[in-house]
């Protein structure tokens, strides 16, 4: 199912994603994808994909006690300096 392609930075830095890959992945003309680079890599996904990956990279996050920790030490230290 996933694979393995070379492709070529063409005029104007254009890629052309192979046929079989297009399909599969349901890309069509007009379709966005998002090129993110990393330490040592670029990766290219649709929104979906994106979304999907930053949900799963959250998913035992508690942002919202971590930013209530965050903002009481912050009060602390004001207390304190103040």
């Amino acid at each position: 199912m996933s694979g393995t392609y070379t492709v070529t930075v063409g005029d104007r830095g254009r890629l052309v994603l192979p046929a079989d890959l297009r399909e599969r992945t349901g890309l069509a003309e007009g379709s966005e994808l998002v090129l993110m680079e990393t330490e040592g890599a670029i990766v290219l996904f649709t929104r979906e994909q994106l979304k999907a990956r930053v949900r799963a990279d959250l998913a035992d996050t508690d942002l919202v006690g971590s930013l209530i920790t965050e903002r009481r030490l912050a009060a602390q230290a004001e207390d304190s300096a103040g």
